[in-house]
């Protein structure tokens, strides 16, 4: 059985006991966390929801916070002597899908 779920304004595919990485949640590590909006679960039998599906929702288990690797963003302007150097990292939540309760 396989959910798609709405995380941090994207859009992820899971199944149970799978790793994956999420814009960063206020929670703890070591607690779990529940995402509510499901849009559509898949299996034997499909669901798809208008937008959601009703009672549906996706528990997880917070493994760990932290930062991504940094990336360089440069903006310039030709012979106008504009430059502009400023690094990004952007910071992310491990978690592990724990069941899918339809």
């Amino acid at each position: 059985m396989y959910a798609i779920i709405k995380a941090g304004g994207k859009q992820v595919k899971v199944e149970a006991g799978q790793e994956i990485y999420v814009e960063k949640l206020n929670a703890d590590v070591d607690s779990t966390v529940e995402f509510g909006e499901v849009l559509i679960l898949g299996g034997d039998d499909v669901k798809v929801g208008a937008p959601l599906v009703e009672g549906a929702k996706v528990v997880a288990t917070v493994i760990k916070h932290a930062r991504a690797k940094k990336i360089t963003v440069f903006k310039m302007k030709a012979k106008k002597n504009y430059r502009r150097k400023q690094g990004h990292r952007q910071p992310y939540t491990k978690v592990r899908i724990e069941k899918i309760e339809a």
